[in-house]
């Protein structure tokens, strides 16, 4: 039987492209660079902040972004709209809660703001673990903030189910031999989700409830 679910955050539990996509503007402008549409950023995202930089100012100038970057994220995800639970997520969480199932979250966020967000969304308390790109040796695609998270929690791989919107997480819980559920709410498009054959693909978090309730999983799909 699943007894621990986790979560990707952006774009799988929460809406923080406009927090992103201004952040990354802002750095462009102070380097001189053309701005980029809120769409490429979003479809940008899900490799950690350093990754998501230098797809835009280049290896060379990666440092000198972040130093920009960084300082206004932290200031921006504090600002009103700025993020938000995406449909059905908190009440999924809440669900899941209420029925005994342990919840974490592993992303390729950095854990500063991470926390910020759970801080602005009031939900920290919710998660038995919160893991991030920078407490692990190799993030996301490669396995072990999955493995970690379990370890952690004390749960076997046959006990954990996986939830993301990208196929980064895909390949992260295949690395890890974990099932996934694929919610196409985030950066990589449905099409994209279903090539890398996920256990389950829903189109809105809500669905989770009705997966969860066909567990256990049988096979991989």
């Amino acid at each position: 039987m699943v007894k621990l679910v986790i979560f990707d955050l952006d774009g799988t539990l929460v809406n923080a492209y406009p927090a992103v996509a201004k952040s990354v503007n802002y750095t462009l402008k102070v380097l001189g660079l053309v701005p980029r549409s809120p769409a490429e950023i979003k479809r940008s995202v899900g490799e950690g902040d350093r990754r998501l930089v230098m797809k835009f100012v280049g290896p060379k100038r990666t440092d000198a972004a972040l130093a920009i970057y960084r300082p206004h994220h932290a200031k921006v995800l504090k600002s009103k709209g700025m993020v938000r639970f995406l449909p059905g997520a908190l009440g999924t969480l809440k669900f899941l809660k209420s029925h005994g199932y342990k919840i974490a979250i592993a992303s390729n966020r950095p854990t500063k703001f991470t926390r910020i967000i759970l801080k602005v969304l009031g939900v920290r308390e919710i998660f038995d673990d919160v893991l991030c790109a920078d407490g692990v040796n190799r993030p996301k695609p490669y396995p072990d903030i999955l493995w970690a998270i379990a370890k952690r929690l004390g749960f076997e791989q046959a006990e954990v189910l996986y939830v993301g919107d990208m196929t980064i997480d895909l390949q992260c819980a295949r690395a890890a031999g974990i099932h996934m559920v694929a919610v196409a709410t985030g950066s990589s498009s449905k099409k994209e989700l279903k090539s890398l054959k996920p256990w389950r693909i829903i189109g809105r978090m809500s669905l989770l409830k009705k997966v969860i309730n066909s567990l256990p999983l049988k096979g991989e799909g």
